[in-house]
C-alpha cells in the first residue's frame, strides 16, 4: 500500500502502542486512539498523531472520524485493537460487566468500522484489521464473556468481509496468543475480584497463575512487537489473508484445539487449572 492513513485504537499500551509505533516509523500518517491523552504523549516522539477515541461513546468516535477526515481526507486503515479480558465464572460476573465487555471488544469495534467505511467506499479502497485473539477459537474456564465476544468479532469480521469485497476493501483478523501487556494482568485481576472467594476460587486461582505476569505467569507470551509486525504485514500484503495467527502458544493451542476432542480438551485445561492452582496463593 501507499503511505495511507491509519487509525489505531487502544494505542496507549500494549499491542496497541507497539503497532502505532511501527507503522508510524515505517512512514504512515498514523492516529493512535484511547481514552486518556496523557498515556498517548510518549507516542509523540515517534510521529504519532494523537487523540481522544473512547470506543463506548458514539459522539467520541464520531468526533475521532472526522477530525482525521478533516485533516487527511479520511482513514484509510482501521486498526481496532482496543479491548480487554473480563474473566469470572458465568454465575458469578454480573450482566452489566458482561454488556460492557461487549461494548468495548465488539460494539465500538463494529461502530467504528461503519464510520470509516463510507469514505473507504467512495475510494473504492481500505482495510479494516481486526484483533482478535485466539479466544476467539478456542475457550478457557472463566473467559466465557470475553471468549464469547472474540467469537462474536470472528463472525462479524467475515461477514464484513464479503459485503465489502466488491468495493476494494478487504478485513483481515489477527489472533494472537500470550502477548507482553497490561491485558494478562487486568484478565487476572477480574478473575480473583469476580470468583477468587466463592465457589470458583480453586479456579481462579489456577486461571490467574495461568495468566498473571506478577505471580510468575506459566503461559508463553510473545512481545507485543511481534504482534505489531503481524498487522503490518495484515496491512501491506497485497493479496492480505482472513485471518493471521501469531506465533508460539497460539499455533499451539489452534492445533490442539482442531485435533482433541471437546472431551480431552476440556479435561487437558481442567487438569492445568488444578495443577497451578496448587501451587498459587489464594486471590
Amino acid at each position: 500500500m501507499e503511505k495511507n492513513v491509519i487509525l489505531v485504537t487502544g494505542a496507549s499500551a500494549g499491542i496497541g502502542e507497539a503497532t502505532a509505533r511501527r507503522l508510524a516509523r515505517a512512514g504512515y500518517t498514523v492516529y493512535g486512539g484511547a481514552r486518556r491523552l496523557d498515556r498517548l504523549e510518549a507516542l509523540k516522539s515517534d510521529g504519532v498523531r494523537v487523540l481522544a477515541l473512547d470506543v463506548t461513546d458514539d459522539a467520541s468516535m464520531k468526533a475521532a472520524v472526522e477530525q482525521i477526515e478533516k485533516e487527511t481526507g479520511g482513514v484509510d486503515v482501521l486498526v481496532n485493537n482496543a479491548g480487554y479480558g473480563s474473566y469470572g465464572a458465568v454465575e458469578d460476573v454480573p450482566l452489566a460487566e458482561a454488556r460492557h465487555q461487549f461494548e468495548v471488544n465488539v460494539f465500538g469495534l463494529a461502530r467504528l468500522s461503519q464510520l470509516v467505511l463510507p469514505a473507504m467506499r467512495r475510494k473504492k479502497a481500505g482495510r479494516i484489521i481486526n484483533v482478535s485473539s485466539i479466544g476467539g477459537r478456542v475457550t478457557l474456564p472463566l473467559g466465557a464473556w470475553y471468549h464469547a465476544s472474540k467469537h462474536a468479532v470472528e463472525g462479524l469480521s467475515d461477514c464484513l468481509r464479503m459485503e465489502t469485497k466488491e468495493f476494494g476493501i478487504h478485513v483481515s483478523v489477527i489472533q494472537p496468543g500470550g502477548t507482553d501487556s497490561e491485558w494478562a494482568q487486568i484478565a487476572a485481576q477480574k478473575a480473583r475480584e469476580s470468583s477468587g472467594a466463592g465457589a470458583y476460587a480453586a479456579l481462579a486461582r489456577g486461571m490467574a497463575a495461568a495468566m498473571d505476569p506478577q505471580a510468575g505467569r506459566t503461559l508463553p507470551s510473545v512481545p507485543a512487537d511481534v504482534i505489531a509486525r503481524l498487522i503490518q504485514k495484515a496491512i501491506e500484503d497485497r493479496r492480505p489473508k482472513a485471518r493471521y495467527v501469531g506465533p508460539g502458544m497460539a499455533k499451539v493451542f489452534l492445533f490442539l484445539r482442531r485435533w482433541l476432542s471437546d472431551r480431552a480438551w476440556d479435561n487437558m485445561i481442567l487438569g492445568m487449572g488444578r495443577r497451578l492452582a496448587k501451587g498459587a496463593t489464594a486471590p
